[in-house]
């Protein structure tokens, strides 16, 4: 059994794609319980505040109170898999519309039908 789940927002170190440093970020659990059944890992998609440059794959939370943001935020493709030990803490869930929209962009970008 794990501690967090698919569409939880949480708050994680963040390294730079240059691997200059690490900043802590909320991002959204994108993988499911059947990839947590058998890992210690979890794959997560970046969240930002920077709303006034949406790129393709981005999401526009719409309610991002609602996720446990405290600002209007992006849910991006930035994708990574992290163990689960280095998440610091869950700040929310994302609700089931923008998961959903989110899962739609996974696909545009993944290329998955």
């Amino acid at each position: 059994m794990t501690e967090y789940s698919r569409g939880d927002v949480v708050l994680v170190g963040f390294i730079f794609a240059d691997e200059s440093g690490v900043k802590c970020r909320p991002a959204v659990i994108i993988s499911s319980e059947v990839y947590h059944s058998g890992r210690d890992e979890a794959i997560i998609a970046a969240i930002t505040s920077r709303t006034d440059r949406v790129l393709v794959g981005d999401h526009f939370i719409n309610d991002w109170q609602g996720a446990g943001l405290l600002f209007p935020s992006v849910a991006t493709t930035i994708i990574r898999t992290i163990k689960q030990g280095m998440i610091a803490r869950r700040l929310g869930s994302m609700p089931i519309p923008d998961m959903k929209a989110i899962d739609s962009k996974l696909k545009l970008v993944l290329g998955l039908p």
